[in-house]
C-alpha cells in the first residue's frame, strides 16, 4: 500500500511532521511573547528577530527530510545560503541596515517612549519603537515614521527629562540702551516661570541689535506652551516699559506723524485666561506620545513589583520566625493583586495605543 502508484508515501512522514511541528511551536512561541510582554518593553524587537530565526531554521530542518538524495539536499541548502548572502549583501545598507541600527539604538538607550527628540530639524515625542523604525508625533499632532538608520547616521538631540533651556530672540533699535533691555528681558523670563535666566546680545546688525533670552524650563511636557508664554512675557515687558519693537529700517520709511507702534494696555480677565491656559496644548498636540509614556512606565513598575515579590520570597525562604513570614506572605499577595491590576491595566493601554493613528478597517 505504501508503494502505491510506485511512489513510497511512508517517507512524507518526516516532511508533514516537520511542518506540522513547526506549526505549533509557531503558536506557542507567540503565544510566550503575547505572554510575556508585560515584563519586557523591547518584546517586540525580539519578537520579530526570533521570528525570523525560526523560519530559516525550520526551512533548513525541513530540506533535510525532505526525501531526497543527499548530494539535492546539500545544492538546495547552497541555494539558500547563496539567496540569504545576496540578500545581506544587496539590502544591507536599508533593510539589515535597518535592524542594525533598531539593536544598535536600544543598546545605546538615549532615549526612551515619551522623550522630546529633534533629528534633522523634526521635532517630537517618541510615540513608538520597533525593529525597523522609530515613531514621532510632531506638533500637529501627525506621526512621523523614522528609520532606525536614518536615527543611528544623523545626530539626535533628545531634551534632558530634568528640564531644557528654551530661549526667544527680538531685535531693538540701537537708540535703545541695552542696559534697560536686559533686565526687562531676564524679568519676562521670570514671569513665564523659567529658572536661571540670562540674555546674550545675539548680533549687531546693520539697522537693530538682537536680543536673546534664555531661561530653564524644568516641565518638558509643556515645553510649546512655555516657549510661547515667553515671547508673551517678552512683549509685555518690552511694550509696558514703552519699548517699540519695531526695526528702524521701518520707523524710516513710515509716512506717518511720531506715533509708536505699541498697543494700549486693556484690562483683561484674567480668571479666563488662567482657565483657558489650563487646558494645555501637549496633551493634544503629543497625545499618542503620552500614552506610549504611559504604558512604558507601566511596564516599568510591573517589572519592579515581580522584582520585590521575587525578593519576598527568597526572605520568606530564609526566614525562621513565623510571624515575619506571615507578614511577608500577605505583602507578597497584595504586590501581587497590584501586579495583576497593573497587567490589566496595561492591556486597556496598550489597546488604545495601538488604537492612534489607525483608521477603521
Amino acid at each position: 500500500m505504501s508503494d502505491f502508484l510506485g511512489f513510497d508515501w511512508t517517507s512524507l512522514f518526516w516532511p508533514i511532521a516537520v511542518l506540522v511541528i513547526g506549526f505549533f511551536a509557531y503558536q506557542l512561541l507567540q503565544k510566550f511573547f503575547s505572554l510575556s510582554k508585560n515584563k519586557n518593553t523591547n518584546v517586540v524587537l525580539q519578537r520579530q528577530l526570533t521570528n525570523i530565526v525560526f523560519m530559516l531554521l525550520l526551512i533548513i530542518i525541513f530540506v533535510l527530510v525532505l526525501p531526497i538524495k543527499d548530494s539535492l539536499k546539500n545544492q538546495i541548502i547552497g541555494l539558500i545560503g547563496i539567496v540569504l548572502s545576496a540578500s545581506i549583501a544587496l539590502s544591507s545598507a536599508t533593510f539589515l541596515g535597518n535592524i542594525m541600527a533598531g539593536i544598535w539604538l536600544r543598546s545605546v538607550r538615549n532615549f526612551r517612549l515619551g522623550d522630546f527628540i529633534e533629528v534633522k530639524g523634526m521635532f517630537g515625542r517618541v510615540s513608538g519603537r520597533g525593529l525597523l523604525h522609530t515613531e514621532l508625533q510632531d506638533r500637529e499632532r501627525d506621526l512621523i515614521t523614522l528609520p532606525n538608520l536614518f536615527l543611528a547616521t544623523n545626530p539626535v538631540t533628545v531634551m534632558h527629562s530634568d528640564g531644557t533651556i528654551i530661549s526667544t530672540e527680538v531685535s531693538l533699535g540701537y537708540d535703545m540702551d541695552h542696559k534697560v533691555i536686559e533686565p526687562l528681558l531676564l524679568l519676562a523670563a521670570e514671569q513665564a516661570e523659567l529658572e536661571k535666566p540670562f540674555v546674550y546680545i545675539e548680533k549687531l546688525l546693520d539697522h537693530a541689535v538682537v536680543y536673546k533670552v534664555h531661561g530653564l524650563a524644568t516641565d518638558i511636557n509643556t515645553l510649546l506652551s512655555s516657549r510661547s508664554k515667553l515671547n508673551a512675557c517678552v512683549l509685555d515687558n518690552l511694550h509696558q516699559a514703552d519699548v517699540e519693537i519695531v526695526s528702524p529700517s521701518f520707523r524710516n520709511q513710515r509716512m506717518v506723524d511720531e506715533i509708536n507702534f505699541i498697543p494700549k494696555a486693556k484690562k483683561s480677565k484674567s480668571d479666563k485666561i488662567k482657565n483657558a491656559q489650563n487646558g494645555e496644548p501637549e496633551s493634544v498636540i503629543f497625545d499618542k506620545a503620552n500614552k506610549a509614556e504611559l504604558v512604558d512606565q507601566t511596564r516599568q513598575q510591573i517589572e519592579k513589583l515581580e522584582d520585590s515579590v521575587d525578593e519576598m520570597s527568597r526572605q520568606i525562604k530564609d526566614s525562621e520566625n513565623s510571624e515575619q513570614k506571615d507578614k511577608l506572605k500577605s505583602k507578597q499577595q497584595k504586590t501581587k493583586e497590584k501586579i495583576e491590576r497593573l497587567k490589566e491595566q496595561l492591556v486597556i493601554e496598550e489597546t488604545e495605543l495601538n488604537k492612534e493613528g489607525k483608521g477603521e478597517d
